[in-house]
Formats: structure tokens, sequence, C-alpha cells
């Protein structure tokens, strides 16, 4: 849907303009007494549309991804829920092949994933970078924000594993790991691996693999 109107952005926005000027021109025959009510109507269609984009459009935009990943993956085939994939290609390049990763930046690897820990706790496991830059970040699809993050700015570069779990989730922490906390029990999540050039590439994307989700054990 987001690609359609970023497609079609112009002519759908000159359909919209022009059927808003016929009316206004309909109004104004009748009229200069019909205009308030039209720009009553257009005050308060304004003032709930607002609300709705507010509330609404991060739901709509996330979700959006995630009926993208979870029905298509990058391209190369579904990728189903708390599992994540990792793509090898520069993300410039996947461009043409409508990877929903595409991006233009080609010193970046995309790893990509859908996360549900309503029923039982997920851990991610992510390995020594030996200093190389990786993030992953976690987006909620409730509000569009961004509340988490794992990485080499956030953590650390050393080998770790992080639960993830619902809010009511009753369980204790196991040592040495740490909690991130799903609002909502679901979430996006993009991650990030630095590949400096094609020469680096295979290095980058081997260390993308070893960035994944576990079931988590008691």
């Amino acid at each position: 849907m987001n690609r359609l109107i970023l497609k079609y952005g112009t002519p759908i926005t000159v359909v919209i303009l022009l059927i808003f000027a016929w009316v206004i021109a309909s109004r104004l025959a009748r009229g200069v007494e019909a205009i308030a009510t039209l720009a009553i109507a257009a005050v308060i269609v304004w003032a709930l549309g607002t609300v709705a984009f507010v509330l609404f459009w991060p739901r709509i935009t996330i979700n959006g991804f995630k009926r993208a990943i979870v029905k298509r993956g990058f391209g190369g085939g579904p990728i189903p829920v708390n599992t994540l994939y990792a793509e090898s290609a520069r993300s410039s390049a996947s461009t043409s092949a409508g990877s929903v990763m595409a991006t233009g930046t080609d010193d970046l690897l995309y790893i990509g994933g859908w996360i549900d820990v309503k029923a039982s706790p997920l851990v991610l496991h992510v390995p020594d970078s030996a200093g190389r830059y990786y993030s992953v970040q976690f987006t909620d699809p409730a509000t569009g924000a961004n509340f988490a993050y794992v990485g080499t700015r956030a953590t650390g570069t050393d080998a770790a594993d992080t639960l993830l779990c619902a809010p009511e989730w009753p369980g204790r922490v196991p040592d040495g790991m740490t909690r991130i906390v799903i609002p909502h029990g679901s979430a996006l999540v993009v991650g990030r691996v630095f590949a400096a050039d094609d020469d680096d590439r295979a290095d980058a994307h081997a260390l993308a693999q070893q960035i994944r989700l576990m079931a988590y054990e008691t």
C-alpha cells in the first residue's frame, strides 16, 4: 500500500484536488451561504482525520512491513514469524527486485523479521563482532517508535544473549542475560551490519547470519 501511495502520489493528489475544486464550485453556484456548511464539514473532517492519522498511520505502516516480511520476505520467499533473515546483496541492488529493505545504502547488509512473544519469550543471540559495526532495532507496531537497540553503540561488540519478553511475562531473567520488554507483545526487527566493500561483504554476511532468534528454555 505504501509503495502504491509513493508511486502514484502525484496523480492521486491531483484527482483529490480536482474533486475538491468541483465541490467548491458547485457550492458557490448555490450561493455563498452554501459554503458555510462545507467549511464546517471540512473542519470536522480535518480534525477527525488528523487524530486518525496520528493514531493509526504507524500501525498501518509497520503492519505493512509485517505482511511484506511474512508473506514475501526480501524477495526470496516468506520469512516465518520469530525468524531473522540476513540479506547478502547490497540494498540498492535489491531495489529492482522490490525488496522491502531496499534503501540505496551500499555499506550495510540488512537483517529483518517479525517477532511475537505473547505466548513465550525468545532469546536474541548476537556473536562477537570483532569491532565490526552492527545494530538490531526493535520497532513497536502500535506507535511506530524504535524502543530498544542491541548493537555496537548500545551494548558493545561482545557476544551476548538478550531475553525478549512480553510485559506480563512472570519469569526471571537468567544470569548473564539482559532483558528487552516488547511493549505490545510483537515488534518489527531490523538489523544492520557494516560491509566496507564487495570484498568484505562475505564476512559481513557471515556475521549477520549469526544474529539469530532462539526459543527460550527454562
